[in-house]
């Protein structure tokens, strides 16, 4: 009995699509690099561009941090995501265009929508900042991961590839943050930054589609791409005509200048939208704000009137102080330490300010600039330097305070212009720290905001010699609002148990927020 057998011939297994070809490795390296770089570009502009409308405070400044680390987490989380089931060479284009329109909507959105969450609530803060940098900088954060995915042709070098382009990453964030904070927002105004970034993020994401497009059989969407330009140009276009707070931007600040309805010589100079300093041109002895005429009154009184008075002032704002020790005292040295030489421009061209002998300015950082200046050198120091509405914490600390009392002479007077809310907790920390470096210290306030039931300009007032207590009160009644002054056990009664803030804990932003 003979069988039959048949040969079984097995089918050849399907085989696995090819993998995506590899970017050269300067390409590669080149779109990592930008696009972790103008992540950091959009992170650093983003607080120029809400400060206008909450502030720049520790919070604000964190809640920047946080958006824009929570958008490279889940826009690196997303591309991989993607890759793992596109071909990342097709994505890689749109990725960097849509980027680039995002970033340049991002200047209308937040200008029209800061209009209406001005104020610095917790949630106007992160809303705002969300809409400032969380779209833009997840799409860049989801680039890395694209090409990293196309890079890795070969697994026995998957550690190299991942670390190098990680690297290339890093340093393109360390490097557009130096060149931000050092050159490009001392340059140029924000809204020329971060349109020139979605530019070049637009226009290198379009040179890259044309590339990838090559010899590859990918397809060319042109109607895809007229979209996006249509979108871009809107962008811009409402860029243009979205309302802009500041009439100049410096290093430091948006600056506008307004004119007095109802005195032409007068001006108001606004900073990060914050009213800050009135100038009256024609007369600078006159003293409209409150605190100013507080200052105005303990100058007066610290030395017979005309007499020569060598004063520092810890912050120029619009110079409204050193002009009215300049005019009522012939002869005086009033050397101001600003922070921000395009404010000292601007107040120069706008608001008057003539500097020479009896006015000088001196551009820099007040704690580093009153470490330069002698022992027992001036009669009198103005302390009214404010980040936005806060006093900066490294210059209400002990240590500041220490130096402060070393550059006076002997019978020299230290006042600090403070603005707190209730509870009041910073106002009261801040004078505690005072009291713990001179002998004698005052307050003088509002009746309202000493009793904790409105915010206010609280005025500090130390002195190692005995202070004019006796001419004040009389002075302070001639005034045109009312005002009280606390010494002695008020004063400590006031202060109670309030922390002494020093350079290793100044928690400054925590004290002003309201309870």
């Amino acid at each position: 009995m003979s069988s039959t057998s048949s040969d079984v011939v097995a089918e050849p297994a399907p085989s696995a699509p090819a993998p995506p070809r590899a970017l050269p490795n300067g390409l590669a390296a080149f779109l990592v690099f930008l696009s972790s770089g103008a992540v950091l570009v959009l992170e650093t502009v983003s607080l120029r561009l809400v400060g206008p409308y909450v502030g720049v405070t520790l919070q604000v400044t964190s809640s920047v941090i946080g958006m824009a680390l929570g958008a490279i987490a889940y826009g690196a989380w997303m591309g991989g995501w993607l890759a793992d089931r596109r071909d990342p060479r097709t994505l890689l284009a749109p990725a960097l265009v849509l980027a680039g329109i995002a970033t340049a909507v991002t200047l209308p959105v937040v200008r029209y929508a800061g209009e209406a969450l001005r104020g610095g609530a917790a949630s106007a803060v992160l809303l705002l900042t969300a809409l400032a940098v969380l779209l833009p900088a997840a799409l860049l954060a989801g680039v890395t991961p694209l090409v990293v995915k196309l890079q890795l042709a070969d697994l026995r070098r998957t550690g190299q590839v991942v670390g190098r382009l990680s690297g290339i990453g890093t340093l393109g964030g360390i490097t557009a943050t130096l060149v931000t904070g050092f050159v490009l927002v001392a340059a140029l105004p924000s809204t020329v930054i971060v349109l020139a970034l979605a530019g070049v993020l637009g226009v290198t994401g379009l040179a890259l589609g044309t590339y990838l497009r090559r010899g590859t059989g990918l397809p060319g969407p042109t109607r895809a791409k007229a979209a996006l330009a249509v979108l871009g140009l809107t962008g811009a276009g409402l860029s243009a005509v979205a309302p802009n707070p500041c009439d100049v931007e410096t290093a430091y600040h948006c600056a506008r200048v307004e004119v007095d309805g109802q005195w032409t010589q007068g001006r108001t100079l606004y900073l990060n939208s914050a009213e800050h300093s009135y100038v009256d041109l024609a007369d600078p002895t006159h003293l409209k704000y409150a605190y100013t005429q507080w200052i105005g009154l303990v100058a007066d009184l610290a030395r017979p009137p005309k007499q020569r008075m060598d004063a520092l002032h810890l912050g120029g704002g619009g110079f409204t102080m050193p002009r009215y020790l300049a005019a009522t005292r012939p002869g005086s040295d009033n050397l101001v330490f600003e922070i921000d030489g395009g404010l000292v421009e601007l107040d120069r061209r706008e608001l008057g300010v003539r500097t020479g002998p009896q006015l000088r300015a001196r551009v820099g950082d007040a704690r580093v600039l009153l470490g330069a200046e002698p022992t027992d050198s001036r009669d009198f120091i103005v302390g009214d330097a404010f980040g936005h509405l806060v006093v900066p914490w490294h210059l209400a600390t002990r240590e500041m305070a220490a130096d402060i009392r070393r550059v006076l002479r002997p019978d020299g007077i230290y006042v600090q212009n403070v603005i707190d809310y209730p509870p009041d907790r910073f106002i009261r920390a801040e004078l505690a720290t005072v009291a713990a470096e001179f002998r004698n210290v005052a307050l003088i306030a509002p009746p309202g905001a000493i009793a904790g039931q409105a915010g206010a300009n609280f005025l500090i007032v130390a002195s190692d010699a005995p202070l004019p207590l006796a001419g004040i009160p009389a002075q302070l009644r001639l005034l045109p609002e009312p005002v009280r002054l606390l010494h002695g056990d008020k004063l400590a009664a006031f202060v109670g148990d309030a922390l002494v803030l020093t350079d290793d804990f100044a928690p400054v932003d925590q004290l002003l927020a309201t309870a």
